[in-house]
């Protein structure tokens, strides 16, 4: 197992960098740097401007057009009119929170529950996927009766207290809670079984087995199935049953960290969990849910939700709010409506291919790996060591910043770039995105 990285920070700006900026770029990160602190990042040595957004699209200050390939918030493509309207007619009637009766929530709730399996029958919402992580970590400890959670090597699953400790990819400086173990991440390009399903649900009873020499009861496994942090490995689909099997063998739960996979993201299913033929536990579900309006979600079993809500109130202010779930709704009609699960798909797997003629044509591109417009970029020092080049990855990047394509890095590594565009993402987008990545490598002398 690789050692814990410091992925959240490695394609960030740095005040090294300050002296390359124009002037008026300068001015705002001194500025921010003043008044906000430097928890907060900024992505790329040269900071992005940005001043609108429209679909795939962003513009800067300077009136310079880019294509997002990295942002999943705006899940149906920035400022949708849908998602404008809705929440603009709703604001002018009603915003307050759920102690009093209101419609809204109930039809969404119904909405909601009818894309899950049937066994998952109870909503609760939040504003964060942090928020509704550290739900389903406390839902998961009431149920099992344990405190142990088991997470990939570079998950990340929020920043609260208790997210922020089953959250590797915070880097060493966020210590992980004594109750939280790491398994190694189920990727086909790098682990050399045969059977990649019962690989990965071997390394989740190791730990399970360590936790109990230590003293922890397990409570349950929180994943992103599509291991977006670990690098974006999908597959091969179904592998991940014989893992959910072991966690329930052992008294623990499912939770399936959906903030990223869901909504109709990987184009094979609704929901990332559901390539895969499983049924989780508790779903969590944060950023695409509002397509950048604050909303979240916690959907659970009826039977493993009531262990925590037959005993203890849950009250979120903004949670669940009449706009929040206008814009909800606005989302899931869309995303119906113009097909967005099929479009995915469809899109994705012509990326796919499209970017597979660059892993022929360079020997640093190592594998393309993907399901739907969620595609994994992984580059190497030569396909025959497989040795991760994170310094080509964060110049790639750096690069297709130049090109106006903006995207970031994932992994352990740091290797690997991260490509998930707003399902507004069209066929004719697919040149500008390949065609920036071959410039880039053929610049950088690839």
């Amino acid at each position: 197992m690789a050692t814990r990285s410091t992925i959240m920070d490695t394609n960030s700006f740095r005040a090294e960098h300050a002296d390359g900026l124009d002037a008026d770029v300068r001015k705002l990160t001194d500025k921010r740097s003043k008044v906000l602190g430097e928890s907060y990042r900024l992505f790329y040595r040269k900071p992005v401007h940005l001043v609108r957004g429209e679909g795939q699209y962003l513009w800067d200050a300077a009136g310079d057009k880019y294509l997002d390939v990295y942002n999943n918030v705006a899940s149906i493509g920035h400022c949708h009119p849908a998602v404008i309207d809705a929440v603009y007619q709703q604001m002018q009637q009603l915003n307050t929170h759920t102690r009093y009766l209101h419609e809204r929530i109930l039809d969404y709730s119904e909405e909601l529950l009818a894309t899950m399996p049937g066994e998952i029958d109870r909503a609760m919402y939040m504003c964060t996927g942090s928020e509704a992580n550290d739900l389903a970590i406390r839902v998961a400890r009431a149920y099992s009766g344990g405190t142990g959670i088991i997470v990939s090597q570079e998950a990340y699953h929020g920043t609260s207290d208790l997210t922020s400790g089953v959250s590797p990819a915070l880097g060493t400086g966020q210590p992980l809670a004594a109750t939280t173990r790491l398994v190694s991440p189920p990727d086909r390009y790098r682990v050399t079984a045969p059977d990649l399903g019962d690989w990965f649900a071997g390394e989740i009873q190791k730990q399970i087995d360590d936790m109990a020499a230590n003293g922890i009861k397990f409570a349950g496994f929180l994943a992103d199935s599509i291991f977006s942090s670990d690098g974006v490995l999908p597959g091969p689909k179904g592998f991940l049953k014989k893992a959910v099997d072991v966690v329930h063998k052992n008294g623990g739960i499912f939770i399936a960290d959906e903030v990223q996979p869901g909504f109709a993201r990987t184009g094979d299913a609704f929901w990332g969990f559901a390539r895969h033929g499983v049924v989780p536990d508790i779903v969590t579900t944060g950023k695409p849910m509002g397509n950048g309006i604050p909303v979240s979600a916690l959907l659970a079993k009826s039977d493993v939700l009531a262990s925590f809500s037959d005993d203890i109130p849950y009250f979120n202010t903004f949670g669940g709010n009449p706009v929040a779930m206008a814009a909800a709704q606005a989302v899931l009609k869309v995303i119906k409506e113009e097909g967005l699960q099929e479009h995915s798909r469809v899109v994705g797997d012509e990326l796919l291919r499209e970017l597979l003629t660059l892993k022929d044509k360079y020997d640093c591109v190592g594998d393309v790996r993907g399901a739907g417009l969620f595609i994994g970029f992984e580059l190497v020092t030569d396909k025959a060591s497989k040795t991760p080049d994170k310094q080509l990855a964060l110049d790639v990047t750096e690069k297709l910043r130049d090109n106006h394509v903006l995207t970031s890095v994932a992994g352990p590594y740091g290797n690997v770039l991260k490509l998930r565009p707003p399902l507004a993402f069209q066929r004719s987008d697919i040149d500008w995105l390949v065609g920036a990545l071959d410039k880039s490598l053929a610049e950088l002398g690839k």
